[in-house]
């Protein structure tokens, strides 16, 4: 009964978080959308002038939140970042809110199923415990490409390896430096958000797919992998 107990509250912050992800994609998306920015952006832009290190805190508290209770939003609070406060240091208050945020909503999973699930795949032979082994032993690399790679939704990129049992200390480093080269994109689309907003129109986010963006994203990702494919091809040599 006691190891129930302890599973379960173990197991709760997770699943709040989760029961708070779902509520928010249900209710909050319309006030945390681009449109609620839109609307509110010069009350925003008098509290950064009058309040700047109010408003700095207070926006890389929110960026925590909603990163952490995975809350939809996290886009258009980097396009946020770089309209209250530049490029920089508003890549900087993104990049801090970001990790953060991952490291909390990683530690919760992690807490909840990630060491005991571990432990189940390690006991398990076969193909599944042939996958974990070899992400166990290319974890710098795998972790680096579900940052650099855009496709890879940061949920997943913040959870999955918590259910792999990685180590905090890796996790927090490759989240940040892998999500800068994303963050100053979507920072520096933010930064000219002004304009965009007069005009009443919306930004174009989908300029990371953009050929002069994406390909130095790739190159990251295949100098990523390149110890992955290094260790490949030891291996076949030795074989």
């Amino acid at each position: 009964m006691n190891n129930v107990k302890s599973s379960l509250l173990r197991q709760l912050p997770f699943l709040a978080i989760l029961a708070v992800a779902l509520v928010g994609a249900a209710f909050l998306r319309p006030y945390l959308g681009f449109e609620a920015l839109a609307q509110h952006r010069e009350a925003l832009v008098g509290l950064v002038t009058t309040h700047y290190l109010f408003a700095a805190l207070g926006f890389v508290a929110a960026y925590i939140v909603i990163v952490a209770l995975s809350l939809p939003g996290a886009t258009v609070a980097t396009l946020t970042g770089g309209f209250l406060f530049g490029l920089f240091p508003g890549v900087l208050f993104n990049l801090t809110g970001a990790t953060l945020g991952a490291i909390l909503i990683f530690l919760a999973a992690r807490m909840g199923l990630g060491e005991r699930l571990a432990a189940r795949i390690d006991a398990t032979p076969g193909a599944v415990q042939r996958l974990k082994r070899g992400i166990d032993e290319n974890q710098w690399s795998v972790l680096f490409l579900m940052r650099l790679v855009p496709v890879v939704p940061f949920f997943v990129a913040n959870v999955l390896p918590a259910l792999l049992n990685v180590p905090l200390r890796r996790f927090a480093i490759t989240t940040a430096l892998g999500i800068v080269p994303g963050g100053l994109v979507y920072t520096s689309v933010g930064a000219g958000l002004g304009e965009v907003l007069a005009a009443g129109e919306q930004p174009d986010l989908g300029v990371i797919f953009e050929p002069h963006i994406l390909g130095p994203l790739l190159g990251l990702a295949a100098l990523a992998a390149l110890p992955m494919v290094i260790k490949m091809f030891r291996r076949e040599a030795r074989l």
